[in-house]
């Protein structure tokens, strides 16, 4: 079953205000309305993590500019490179963590580890305000999203209660790497902005719709990477699935797998489309893989009339 793409009306609003509002992926961030100073706004409170790993230049431009834009940033991200590896969690009996710098814990585990020893451990009896995944070095959307670590990061922190966005730079044509870390920063220019406006519209509630994550992909533009993005998109996760295993028998009981890059048309208003045009794609998602009411209706008519 597909994760639900029924966009609550609240994101499909705040999505529509980030298309209306102020052009993506620039230099200086929206702000909030300066707090009185009888009154001051406590910083927001994020746990970022990824699957690039802890020192990972997704990670490190996200901790930078998060931190700038006055946030209280803590990493609590992976030890080694975790692409791939999903919802993945608690796979092993022990588990080691290193914390190498203030504001820094590796967890030697999945991006799913490393957030729920943070919720429960760093965090400890005061959760954050939110959980940013990223920003992952290549695209997340149709079926990467479905196997990715960076993703499964922020599904982990929304089956426990707390807000999450899963960010990543690229699109599925592949660019020079240079230029992937290079859009680093408008993806995070953005990602500042957007999550300024969350804490704008939610006053002092919670950021996000109860169980819903953003899965916000920024597009690479121009060569360098250094472009702006053509705007911003509600979108639903595309059903394709854009690689395709290949098995050779090497005639010793081992088989040589060799994972070939096949991507389909884009489903019309679907991520794909939107970041192969340039534009900010930003998917509503939740944690429990629920299909939606359509498949739903459609598997309940298959079903009638069966019995055990």
């Amino acid at each position: 079953m597909r994760r639900k793409r029924v966009l609550p009306p609240t994101v499909l609003i705040l999505c529509a205000a980030a298309l209306a509002g102020t052009a993506p992926a620039v230099a200086s961030p929206l702000t909030a309305p300066a707090p009185t100073a009888a009154t001051p706004a406590a910083p927001l409170r994020i746990l970022l993590t990824n699957d690039d790993g802890y020192n990972a230049p997704g990670i490190r431009k996200a901790f930078e500019r998060l931190t700038a834009a006055g946030y209280d940033v803590t990493i609590v991200a992976p030890l080694t490179n975790q692409s791939g590896t999903g919802t993945k969690m608690m796979s092993a009996p022990t588990i080691a963590v290193k914390h190498p710098e203030p504001k820094v814990w590796a967890v030697d585990g999945t991006p799913g580890d490393s957030v729920l020893f943070g919720l429960s451990e760093v965090f400890e009896g005061h959760a954050p305000d939110l959980v940013v995944s990223g920003t992952n070095f290549g695209p997340n959307v149709a079926g990467l999203a479905t196997h990715s670590g960076t993703v499964g990061g922020a599904v982990a922190a929304l089956e426990s209660g707390v807000p999450a966005i899963a960010l990543s730079t690229g699109g599925l044509a592949v660019p020079d790497p240079t230029a992937t870390i290079n859009a680093m920063g408008p993806t995070m220019d953005f990602a500042v902005k957007l999550i300024d406006r969350l804490r704008t519209r939610a006053r002092s509630g919670p950021l996000l719709p109860e169980g819903v994550g953003l899965n916000v992909n920024h597009p690479v533009v121009g060569a360098d990477g250094k472009g702006t993005a053509a705007g911003v998109a509600a979108t639903f996760q595309d059903p394709q699935a854009p690689l395709q295993p290949d098995f050779t028998d090497s005639g010793d009981g081992t088989w040589k797998v060799d994972v070939r890059f096949r991507p389909q048309p884009a489903a019309r208003g679907g991520d794909v489309e939107a970041v192969n045009a340039n534009k900010i794609a930003i998917s509503a998602m939740n944690a429990d893989w629920n299909a939606g009411p359509a498949e739903s209706a459609a598997t309940a008519a298959l079903m009638a009339g069966v019995r055990p």
